[in-house]
């Protein structure tokens, strides 16, 4: 188990209220060793973002959030057994 920051979207509107999601990058999770290397990709890649607050956007920018990492290497997902 490790932790790693990854980038969270958060979206608020009328229409849908609130809906996280983690962005990916080339059909995996964007995921990083630090939460400085976490800011610059979200910097970089959604700095648009601060523009279209209003609505009907209502678009907020990525934040970047620590997550836990579980690796099993026996292939099962580790809460199967719960």
């Amino acid at each position: 188990m490790i932790n790693i920051w990854a980038a969270e979207w958060h979206s608020t509107n009328k229409l849908a209220e609130y809906r996280p999601l983690f962005l990916y990058e080339k059909d995996l999770p964007a995921l990083f060793r630090t939460r400085r290397e976490c800011r610059a990709y979200i910097k970089d890649k959604y700095g648009y973002l601060a523009e279209r607050r209003e609505e009907p956007h209502g678009w907020r920018m990525p934040q970047a959030v620590k997550v836990r990492f579980v690796y099993d290497s026996s292939g099962r997902c580790p809460h199967d057994n719960i």
